[in-house]
């Protein structure tokens, strides 16, 4: 079968591989008909989430139809249509048991402290190969798969597998309030669905920030108030909008890969600039000095400075833009003056997907709005560069495996 497979940093492909096969009772296999690509693959890929294998199947996201199950799977069979949870657990330990998937104690085969297992990830995340292809191999099947209804599209499905609950997660965790004011910053596809999540939870005002021209556009079409920060300073510009204080709760829907202001009035300074060297190397020693195609963000703690710096006093943050574990810089001395409460996490998918499906087929909100690519997966690695490179009109891009074009 077809697979895009990960050949160190900078280096992807779309391979021929062995088809995946059931190794445990509790597996299934499913034929993908669609698959996405996510920001944190470029994580992969630019070298800024350390770790990953030679020979990798890269991605997270994805819908398919159950072609075989395992002994011990209850919940499925044969010509079940899916949704792939990203992140993987067991369903059976204390954790799952209390909804906390992304913390399983069972799913990593590295053991209970490795952190959460998820597709298409790092060694320590597992690995699992991922579901960039034309099959996939599902452990644990009866949590980490999700029924897809009828009555939902493939396109709002594929959605549900990463992004919608990953956004949803970061507004409650930002524990969003009717009345509030709240700040997404990043307007990509998780920061897309934390603006329409953060609406649906009840807030007052949505302030969006980014500098990319399309996806401020998206977010001022969802009713946020967008600012450039290459055009106002974040910061002055919300206190501006909060009568001084700042918003009640902040999301950093970015990640590692931020970037710093390149012109306007909140640009940094040389000094500046070679702290954010410093960080780069930090959280990528080697990596940092990779040019071309796949550039590292520049300021890997950029959007958490700003959060700090923006909230209110005894506001909260949310961290939903993945960071490694190299990432070692956050100003917590700020943090606690201002009395903040801060949370990150890696996304329960279990939890949240039906919840959202719900939402989906009551008509308040269809994450499929931000799909703005579909291709065939011929073209994935093209599609790939397009999306990092953040071209306009590549805000999120659906990949077709081609044998699951034909059957449709």
């Amino acid at each position: 079968m077809k697979a895009v497979v990960f050949k160190g940093v900078g280096n992807i492909a779309l391979e021929d591989v062995p088809n995946p096969q059931i190794k445990d009772p509790e597996d299934a296999i499913i034929r993908i008909t669609a698959t996405s690509i996510c920001g944190t693959d470029l994580h992969m890929v630019r070298g800024t989430m350390p770790g990953m294998e030679k020979g990798t199947i890269l991605g997270h996201e994805a819908i398919g139809i159950v072609e075989e199950c395992g002994p011990e799977v209850k919940n499925f069979k044969p010509g079940d249509r899916v949704i792939v949870c990203s992140t993987i657990a067991c369903g059976q330990c204390v954790f799952c048991l209390a909804e906390e998937y992304s913390s399983c104690d069972r799913a990593n085969p590295n053991g209970p402290e490795a952190g959460t297992p998820f597709f298409g990830g790092p060694k320590l995340s597992g690995p699992f190969d991922g579901l960039q292809a034309e099959r996939a191999h599902i452990p644990f099947a009866d949590t980490v798969l999700v029924d897809l209804p009828e009555t939902i599209s493939d396109e709002d499905g594929l959605l549900c597998s990463d992004i919608f609950p990953t956004g949803f997660m970061a507004a409650e965790i930002c524990d969003v309030r009717k009345g509030d004011y709240v700040a997404v910053f990043g307007c990509g596809p998780v920061g897309q669905m934390a603006i329409a999540s953060a609406k649906l939870l009840g807030a007052k005002q949505v302030f969006a920030i980014d500098v990319i021209p399309d996806r401020l556009a998206r977010a001022a079409e969802q009713g946020a108030v967008i600012i450039n920060y290459d055009e106002e300073n974040p910061v002055k510009r919300l206190k501006e909008l909060t009568n001084g204080f700042g918003p009640d709760g902040v999301i950093d829907a970015v990640g590692v890969d931020a970037q710093q202001p390149h012109a306007g009035p909140a640009k940094g300074n040389a000094v500046k600039d070679a702290m954010n060297i410093v960080e780069q190397k930090t959280v990528a020693p080697w990596a940092v000095l990779f040019g071309g195609q796949w550039r590292q963000g520049d300021a890997p703690s950029q959007v958490l400075q700003w959060c700090v710096e923006s909230v209110r006093k005894s506001g909260v943050i949310a961290i939903a833009g993945v960071y490694p574990q190299t990432a070692k810089f956050f100003p917590i001395g700020m943090a606690m003056q201002k009395g903040l409460t801060t949370r990150a996490a890696n996304c329960s998918h279990r939890k949240y997907i039906p919840r959202l499906l719900q939402i989906i087929e009551e008509g308040r909100f269809r994450p499929s709005q931000v799909l703005s690519v579909s291709s065939d997966m011929g073209d994935v690695i093209t599609c790939y560069k397009n999306f990092d490179r953040r071209e306009l009109g590549w805000l999120k891009v659906e990949l077709l495996p081609g044998q699951s074009r034909q059957a449709a």
